[in-house]
């Protein structure tokens, strides 16, 4: 089910983004809502609190890893690339 949304804009904000809306052959509903969507989209789908948790947690684990030559070897093989 839609909903109406109404928004209140400074007159010189509503026509530049008419003039935007009609430079993308559009109404200017449409790029409003694609503009709310892209908006929406570029939002974190989790919170910062969490990320740096996962963080934490992942920089008290300890793993044996090789020198930086051997690893470049094996990166380079993963390649097809003769080892150097």
């Amino acid at each position: 089910m839609s909903k109406r949304l109404q928004v209140l804009l400074e007159e010189t904000e509503l026509e530049e983004i008419k003039r935007i809306a009609r430079r993308h052959r559009m109404t200017v509903a449409e790029w409003v809502r694609q503009s709310l969507r892209a908006s929406r989209a570029n939002e974190p789908t989790t919170s910062v609190n969490s990320k740096l948790d996962a963080l934490a947690q992942a920089a008290e684990l300890s793993f044996p890893s090789p020198d930086i030559e051997q690893m470049l070897a094996e990166i380079a093989s993963g390649y097809g690339d003769p080892p150097a």
